[in-house]
């Protein structure tokens, strides 16, 4: 049977994007569920409840079976894109797909249900996780201690910075800047600022890194830090990076990475023996916990020994009667979050780091390091390559030579949706014009990445035979282009 003669004989036809809202599927008489009648007799609603709380009229619900609803929302959801259905390379953000038995171990009872106020004696297991959860961190890393209260990456920044300033008040240090590469995150300079310091920009060499050469020149006795992405943004090692930690230590400063890409390090190389004396972790990137859409995040700080007595309280801390909370700690800069962090990423990413091990996190980072470079060597020859040289997890293409056709990079992300992929991170880097940053990330096997570049190859054909096409795009998806900007500046947030 046509659509057109289903729709003549009053049935539903569904298509992508034309799914209905429950009022327009209500059709009086539908119920859910029905129950047997009540053995005691009914009693008004005005003689158990006050009269304020009890409706003068129906609430106006619409009225559905239990399949109907199950159906909209089961297809409402395959409307959507996410890590479960398909790749999602976005560059510096590591969305990779997320083992359901992460998911499963949070969702046990003794972690799903724990409670923030119960008292030590009771919450052992959560605080013994918790701890080890640290110790696992430490070890990673060679950090001397983690705080795990920061509830994302740049409130892991915030807290990193907070403890540079605490650090150099405890000294008497007149600091008053940090600086920051030209292709540093964006909250970078914001969490600097919040902190109470002036954000200093620094170039990039030819090379695509921070040359010490540079960061010399630069430095003075009020720079109090240097923040640095290792691999950074462009997914380039920091080849001076040890030579970069004496040169910010020789004036007293701190060495802050930004742990965004640690996926890269896993394993391989631990930032304590790059002289860094702050890091921060993204649990919901690097150990394979859902975010974005999926759920909250985790921004854990480790620090140098040095730097131990200005954590944030209260800090989990193993007695001979078990685990406790501690509180003492006079030098600490104070809580950061209420209670003690998003606690179920923790489990998760806990239960990731016990099921791969110390061999599996190291061939985390040797089959994204492999995978970035696979990519990377199958879509070179149709864009323009920043700086062409073996990536670490992720690289940067440009596809300024595009613009020849009047084709954007906007234009190709938002065609690779009509391809069934989601776009990488595009425009950034600011520093590399008209960017694309592409991170596929070690679970995505060959034929995901074959498929994956030869949208890419189509769509620099389109550019050339029908630039129009890709100005349109998406044209399969649900939504078709939004005027992004005018969403941003005019937000409708009640419908």
């Amino acid at each position: 049977m046509t659509e057109d003669k289903a729709e003549e004989r009053g049935m539903r036809v569904f298509r992508a994007g034309s799914e209905p809202v429950l009022f327009e599927l209500h059709e009086e008489g539908h119920s859910s569920f029905s129950l047997p009648k009540p053995g005691v007799p009914p009693v008004a609603a005005e003689k158990v409840l006050p009269r304020h709380l009890v409706r003068e009229q129906a609430a106006g619900l619409p009225e559905l079976s239990e399949p109907e609803v199950i159906r909209h929302f089961t297809r409402l959801s395959s409307l959507n894109y996410h890590v479960d259905l398909g790749m999602y390379p976005l560059g510096s953000c590591t969305m990779k797909y997320n083992p359901k038995v992460n998911e499963d171990v949070a969702a046990l009872p003794g972690f799903k249900d724990a409670h923030p106020l119960a008292p030590e004696e009771s919450s052992q297991g959560a605080l013994e996780l918790m701890y080890l959860l640290g110790r696992a961190l430490t070890a990673i890393t060679g950090m001397s201690e983690f705080c795990l209260h920061p509830a994302a990456g740049a409130h892991g920044e915030l807290t990193g910075m907070l403890l540079a300033a605490a650090y150099h008040r405890s000294r008497g240090n007149k600091k008053k800047s940090v600086i920051i590469p030209d292709s540093a995150h964006g909250t970078n300079p914001a969490s600097v600022r919040l902190a109470g310091f002036e954000a200093v920009e620094v170039k990039s060499s030819e090379n695509g890194c921070l040359s010490a050469r540079t960061l010399r020149e630069a430095v003075n006795d009020g720079v109090g830090a240097l923040m640095l992405t290792n691999p950074n943004t462009l997914g380039l090692f920091e080849e001076e990076v040890l030579e970069l930690a004496d040169i910010i230590h020789s004036v007293d400063g701190l060495l802050y990475l930004d742990g965004a890409n640690m996926n890269a390090l896993l394993g391989v190389a631990k930032p304590a023996h790059m002289g860094f004396d702050i890091v921060h972790l993204n649990l919901h990137k690097t150990f394979s916990t859902p975010h974005g859409g999926g759920g909250p995040g985790a921004g854990p700080v480790g620090v140098a020994e040095k730097l131990r007595p200005f954590l944030p309280i209260p800090r989990v801390v193993k007695t001979d009667r078990g685990y406790a909370l501690h509180h003492d700690e006079p030098a600490s800069i104070g809580r950061v979050h209420s209670f003690y962090g998003n606690f179920g990423v923790m489990v998760k990413a806990y239960a990731y780091i016990l099921s791969l091990g110390a061999e599996g996190l190291e061939a985390v980072t040797r089959e994204s390091i492999l995978n970035a470079n696979y990519l990377k060597s199958l879509l070179v020859p149709y864009f323009d390559i920043p700086f062409d040289r073996p990536c670490m997890h992720e690289f940067v293409l440009s596809g300024k030579r595009l613009k020849a056709s009047g084709v954007r990079t906007l234009d190709v992300a938002k065609r690779l949706l009509d391809y069934g992929f989601h776009a990488p991170t595009v425009y950034f880097p600011l520093i590399v014009e008209e960017a694309l940053m592409i991170e596929p990330t070690e679970t995505e096997t060959k034929r995901d990445l074959d498929g994956f570049a030869e949208a890419m190859k189509a769509i620099v054909k389109e550019a050339a035979a029908s630039p129009e096409l890709l100005k349109q795009a998406p044209v399969a998806a649900p939504v078709g282009r939004l005027d992004e900007a005018r969403a941003a500046r005019e937000l409708r947030l009640k419908w």
